[in-house]
């Protein structure tokens, strides 16, 4: 005890110190850490607010490009000129003139429906889409344009693997509008614009999205058009003044854009560093996830700012614990010095020294009276001390002289009671016993000779009931060994009858068989689930008797009817026989005492043996019974035996 009491108290010093600095040490970075955490949520949703912004003003711009070129190819379609150079055979050369001028990589006149931008103006309305051309049908549209769309690719970490070493592919504004041909047959107007390598196009995005101080010093604005997921056209730099056309997207963009549909609004490695990024597919005329329009800037900076203010948060909160713990712990240890003087006392008290007394105080503050006070209680503890030492040795002279004479009464109470107890059990006995062989013996020499005879009388007859003849024997058997049991009682051993190995199962289906008339007669519907189970070491009509008197139980607790479930189980190294039933149930205060002799409910109807029996039966089998009740639900029996092990 000496040593636990300082060990205690500097527990109690350090809990309240602990206490104290809870607020600034723990609670206060807890605090700080999780601000800074929404704090840089917020930037990062507003980083990823201003790319969504950006990616719906790139995709306007594109837009715009794609109607004003469906536009154009209209104006012309339904221009006189057009008309009058087919009717003067300058067809050609009034296409070509056109094609320069408005900006279009080709310009032709066909019938030929393949595509759904064609089909649209072959039905009377002018299209514009972007499509997805071959190299084959570039070369037939322009010799020039397959050598322009060529792009060679660029290995890309974290991209989906390919073979491919090259697009040869083009990504183009494809418009067709209506047009009548001076013989009154339908045609179309197609005219379009390769994007591959069209830096002017992607540029001028770039400076419509990121104008100029639209982002923090440090950080870059970016666009890119992707053909599938090579980028085609881009101001991304993959080394200085060299674009990065070529180069791939990596897999997990590439999944979400061009596999799933979706839009992609998220931080991205976009060739050698990261981007706040937002990606969206192109879709053909078709229909189909053909490429993808991109914008992002840098996230350096933003990252960088984030960490710095992390970083200037952390060490002024270092300045200012380094500063003020110090100052706060020298002044608790000037409180916290009185206090343990009152060990130091404590200590010399335990030891034995009543006279210990605390130091004197200067200060007048709430410990230093509790020491004072203390030192009152060591008064008074030191002069009931003295008191109690001389109660002790009268009390102790007095304990054992009662102490003797009690002993003595007490071995003379115990020899007289057992005097008794065996005087009248060995008179109750003799007149049960006597009694038993009067009383039952002729009875059941009655039942078994009558019963002899009705199978002489029968005849061959008799064997259609044969199995009921086999009960009503065993059952005059088990009487024979219950009054067998009472004669030998008086024996000092016990007779516990043969006991052999048994199946449970068919014990119950010959106990079902006993009972069938209670229960059919109280209108009881029966379920019985008897499985293939192990045997037990038991007498057979020991075991008989505990179930018959459980079932007969549920069939008395159910006077108008119900449901009663038997069932026998192997569960571990036991054997489970459970009798439930849908009865009137029992309160709690009788559910303690069902298992005591002669406790019954049934008035002059019962003996109140037929439970406590059970118990007896099942505990010397060395298993045991419970039992569960609901009032107004019901009740639920389990036994629960030994499995014999062969």
């Amino acid at each position: 005890m000496k040593s636990r009491l300082p060990n205690a108290l500097r527990s109690v010093r350090v809990r309240l110190l602990v206490i104290a600095l809870l607020p600034m040490l723990v609670l206060l970075p807890i605090l700080l850490g999780s601000t800074v955490w929404r704090w840089s949520g917020k930037v990062d949703a507003i980083l990823v607010n201003k790319v969504t912004g950006d990616l719906t003003i790139a995709d306007q711009y594109l837009g715009q490009l794609i109607e004003i070129s469906g536009e154009r190819v209209d104006a012309i379609a339904r221009s006189v000129d057009l008309q009058q150079a087919l009717n003067a055979g300058k067809r050609d050369d009034f296409l070509a003139s056109n094609r320069a001028k408005l900006g279009f990589d080709f310009l032709h006149i066909t019938s030929d429906d393949t595509w759904p931008v064609v089909q649209g103006a072959l039905g009377g309305q002018w299209q514009s889409r972007i499509d997805v051309f071959d190299a084959g049908t570039l070369t037939a549209l322009s010799p020039d344009l397959a050598p322009r769309a060529e792009i060679p690719l660029v290995p890309t970490r974290g991209a989906v693997p390919t073979g491919r070493s090259v697009e040869t592919r083009g990504l183009v504004i494809h418009s067709a509008a209506p047009l009548v041909l001076p013989d009154g047959t339908r045609a179309a107007l197609v005219g379009g614009r390769l994007l591959n390598r069209n830096l002017d196009f992607i540029d001028t995005i770039n400076a419509l999205v990121y104008r100029d101080e639209s982002l923090p010093e440090g950080s870059q604005g970016t666009a890119t058009l992707f053909l599938d997921d090579v980028r085609i056209s881009t101001n991304v730099r993959l080394f200085e003044n060299v674009r990065a056309l070529g180069t791939r997207v990596s897999a997990e963009v590439r999944a979400q854009v061009l596999d799933e549909g979706r839009v992609w609004l998220d931080s991205a490695f976009v060739v050698n560093d990261w981007y706040i990024s937002a990606y969206e597919p192109i879709l053909d005329s078709y229909g189909t996830p053909v490429g993808m329009l991109y914008v992002g800037f840098l996230e350096t900076p933003f990252s960088a700012a984030k960490r710095n203010s992390v970083i200037a948060l952390s060490v002024a909160f270092l300045l200012i614990a380094l500063v003020s713990v110090p100052v706060f712990l020298r002044w608790a240890g000037r409180i916290f010095r009185p206090l343990e003087g009152m060990t130091r006392t404590i200590d010399r008290v335990e030891s034995g020294d009543l006279s210990a007394r605390n130091p004197p105080v200067k200060t007048d503050g709430e410990i230093a009276q509790v020491a004072r006070h203390f030192d009152s209680l060591l008064d008074g503890l030191e002069q009931r001390d003295r008191e109690l030492r001389e109660w002790g040795e009268t009390l102790e002279q007095r304990v054992a002289d009662r102490t003797r004479d009690l002993r003595e009464a007490h071995q003379q109470l115990e020899q007289t009671t057992e005097r008794l107890i065996i005087s009248e059990k060995l008179a109750a006995v003799g007149e049960i016993t006597a009694s038993v062989a009067h009383e039952i013996n002729n009875p059941v020499a009655v039942i078994q000779g009558n019963l002899d005879l009705a199978r002489s009388n029968l005849g061959d007859a008799a064997q259609k009931a044969d199995e009921e003849f086999r009960l009503i024997d065993d059952q005059v058997y088990r009487i024979g060994v219950i009054v067998s049991k009472l004669l030998h009682f008086a024996s000092p051993e016990e007779y516990s009858g043969a006991d052999r190995l048994v199946d449970p199962s068919q014990v119950l289906n010959d106990c079902l068989v006993l009972t069938r008339h209670q229960i059919d007669a109280a209108r009881i519907t029966c379920t019985v689930e008897a499985a293939n189970i192990s045997s037990v070491r038991i007498s057979r009509t020991e075991l008989q008797q505990v179930i018959v008197n459980l079932i007969l139980n549920a069939v008395h607790a159910m006077p108008g009817g119900g449901t009663l479930d038997v069932t026998t189980a192997e569960e571990a190294d036991e054997i489970v026989l459970t009798v439930k039933d849908t009865g009137k149930g029992i309160d709690p205060a009788t559910l303690a005492r069902i298992f005591d002799p002669f406790f019954t409910t049934k008035q002059a109807q019962g003996t109140g043996l037929g439970l406590s029996i059970s118990r007896q039966i099942v505990s010397r089998a060395g298993g045991q019974i419970t039992a569960q009740s609901t009032p107004r639900v019901g009740s639920t029996f389990e036994v629960r035996l030994p499995v014999e092990k062969i």
